[in-house]
């Protein structure tokens, strides 16, 4: 009896050991002592060199598929079949991210890119790629800024998602099923080799820039819904355009404006990065209808930078956009519809610019900080996600991720990099202490983020150098009933959230952060 009650003890120690190595295994740092802190001021008013580039990382190859019963989800046994177009005899699929697992891509509606500028102020170099995916994390960001030949002179690089919903899965958890992770380690090779060739072609074609500002804050208001209370939303739309300082054509444009790309919604099956395509095609191409041209294009390359998204900031199908010229009302999901918002807000963009409604400088300062910061994972089905493979995430420190908060400002323009999706409300005022939020305390972050950036023009940039998922106002904080504004079940946003406690430490960063800037502004 002794010795099954020993043999028992044996096999349970050793399982035990087992897992617990795997765990931190699994867990462990990808960047050991990693830390980033970056701080540079240049109050001289100097000329300022700035290049884009855009390189194609639409997926190449890759087994397409027919669904019969029109619900995007792969199901043989409802006839669903798969085209081998490689002829190796099995499904080689790309899993498309957003919404639902087993949605695997039927073809191409239009390309995905990785876009980029550079800013170089002779005394830093910053490089800014914005890439069409649903995501790409912290770890990711690292490991790429470690190959960066040195000959480039990149003293930092930003990577931002445009967050698309029809891009192939780069966080793991959209894959075939809950249990099987979706990415394909080729493909994200791909990607990483693009967004690298997208910034050597930037660093490689920067020239003496003039830069033009713009923005509107009501125009696009229309485009966009608010899928939970309070209802704010981060709905301006910034510009800016960098001209050759010699030839005065435009090197590029970068249009920031704050939603969700999921308008061609949870039934497409097509790679595609849905409205942003046409809004960038239109403001470099000139808006084309009916055979007329109605507003000449800008030329150079655009760049579509995210805004502030959570709160679920979203273009859903009960919202119909109408067409700029024709008055035609869209509402289903479909190509027509993003075709159709891209082009409003094109619209919106170049009767901006052909009104010269903006403000321009060529000389300028620059500031610019950036820093790791850690955060509780609290979550503990992100936990299980990275403790089964799911995810690959480790700890910079045990039950923490890092992650990453930026901030720079040229002449009269700044930018924040937040790594997720942040609720409006903290970016621009209005959080709220609801009757059943689960702390019943009074806001936390406050003062709004964009009342203590400087400059005239304030650009946010969110799913930039990680993603975390949403980023909630602890006060506003719902998970257990009673729910707030009368909800009968909790809302989808702490679902996929690192945690309540997220939101009030990126806040209190990039505040501090943001106290370091010079307050003797340039004015337009």
């Amino acid at each position: 009896m002794k010795k099954w009650i020993l043999l028992s003890l044996l096999i349970f120690g050793t399982f035990l050991l087992i897992v617990t190595y795997y765990t931190f295994s699994i867990f462990k740092d990808r960047h050991p002592n990693y830390e980033l802190s970056i701080s540079f001021q240049d109050l001289d008013e100097k000329e300022i060199l700035v290049g884009f580039s855009k390189t194609d990382i639409t997926p190449i190859t890759f087994d397409t598929w027919s669904d019969q019963n029109q619900n995007a989800r792969y199901e043989p046994k409802d006839g669903d079949v798969y085209h081998d177009l490689n002829k190796n005899g099995k499904f080689d699929p790309v899993w498309l991210a957003g919404f639902h697992q087993n949605r695997p891509a039927s073809g191409v509606n239009d390309p995905l890119w990785a876009r980029s500028i550079v800013i170089d102020n002779g005394g830093f170099r910053l490089a800014f790629c914005v890439i069409d995916m649903m995501s790409f994390g912290n770890d990711e960001v690292i490991s790429l800024r470690k190959r960066i030949p040195e000959e480039w002179g990149i003293d930092y690089l930003i990577v931002s998602s445009t967050h698309v919903h029809s891009s192939p899965d780069l966080m793991g958890m959209y894959g075939p099923s809950p249990y099987r992770r979706g990415v394909n380690p080729d493909y994200l090779e791909f990607v990483n080799q693009g967004i690298l060739n997208s910034v050597e072609m930037a660093s490689k074609n920067t020239r003496p820039a003039t830069f033009r500002v713009f923005e509107d804050e009501k125009q696009a208001l229309n485009l966009v819904g608010d899928t939970r209370d309070p209802q704010v939303f981060d709905a301006g739309i910034r510009v800016l355009q960098v001209l050759d300082k010699d030839t005065r054509s435009t090197l590029g444009t970068l249009l920031n404006w704050g939603n969700h790309p999921e308008t061609l919604w949870s039934d497409n099956t097509l790679i595609s990065s849905d409205f942003p395509h046409y809004f960038r095609k239109y403001i470099e191409e000139g808006i084309v209808w009916n055979d007329s041209l109605y507003l000449e294009g800008l030329g150079g390359i655009s760049i579509f930078v995210n805004g502030a998204l959570g709160g679920l900031m979203t273009t859903h199908p009960s919202i119909a956009i109408e067409h700029p010229f024709s008055g035609d009302i869209f509402k289903e999901a479909n190509d027509q519809k993003i075709d159709v918002q891209g082009m409003a807000l094109a619209k919106i963009v170049l009767e901006m610019i052909q009104a010269d409604q903006g403000f321009s400088f060529d000389y300028s300062q620059f500031q610019i900080e950036a820093k790791s910061i850690l955060l509780p994972l609290d979550n503990r089905m992100f936990w299980l996600g990275a403790w089964t493979g799911i995810l690959d995430r480790g700890f910079a420190k045990w039950g923490h991720i890092r992650s990453e908060l930026a901030a720079w400002q040229l002449g009269i323009i700044s930018f924040v990099h937040f790594p997720g999706e942040l609720y409006p409300e903290i970016l621009n005022g209005g959080v709220e202490a609801p009757d059943g939020a689960d702390y019943r305390i009074a806001p936390v972050e406050i003062p709004a983020i964009r009342s203590k950036m400087p400059g005239t023009v304030r650009f946010f940039n969110g799913m930039s150098n990680d993603m975390i998922g949403y980023i909630i106002p602890k006060s506003q904080w719902d998970e257990k009933a009673p729910f707030t504004y009368g909800l009968s079940e909790r809302p989808y946003g702490e679902i996929n959230s690192v945690g309540p406690e997220t939101a009030p430490i990126l806040h209190k960063n990039i505040l501090e952060i943001l106290g370091k800037f010079n307050l003797n502004q340039p004015t337009p």
